[in-house]
């Protein structure tokens, strides 16, 4: 995978998590994975299709979701990981993912994004490729793992 996959995925995050109310944004760590992720709790995967395909699969705790979408839905209590709480991580992925399509576009490499798919629960997640960069984000002291899987189209 190329490593400059990692930096629009990066400015995303800068950009979209603030508009959303969740201020402090901060790479935590970097490592690499094979192709099977497992699931932290929840997990949202985003299919990518064009000049790179691939996917990004976004993982983080139920705890961390519910709080996320807490935030997300103006300090709205969220007891319970239910589908209004999985639309908010949904739609916030969705965010992210297209957001990181506008910023490849502004360096000619065009792409487009799948539906999210959210899945909670204990099992692994397979990767599109054999070697996974995963970035950990701190948000506001919630821990978003990106596992970016992608590489370059050669049809």
């Amino acid at each position: 995978m190329d490593v400059n996959y990692i930096n629009p995925i990066l400015a995303s995050f800068a950009n979209v998590l603030p508009q959303l109310g969740l201020s402090k944004v901060e790479k935590k760590g970097i490592s690499l994975k094979g192709k099977f992720i497992d699931s932290p709790g929840v997990v949202i995967i985003v299919g990518i299709v064009g000049d790179i395909k691939g996917n990004v699969i976004y993982g983080m705790s139920v705890e961390d979701a519910k709080k996320i979408a807490s935030t997300m839905m103006m300090g709205m209590p969220v007891n319970e990981f239910d589908e209004l709480a999985q639309s908010a991580i949904s739609e916030l992925t969705n965010m992210l993912t297209a957001n990181v399509a506008t910023n490849f576009s502004n360096d000619d490499i065009i792409i487009n994004i799948s539906t999210p798919t959210l899945v909670h629960g204990k099992f692994t997640a397979n990767a599109t490729t054999d070697k996974v960069v995963c970035v950990e984000m701190d948000v506001d002291g919630m821990i978003i793992e990106v596992n970016i899987s992608m590489e370059k189209n050669t049809l």
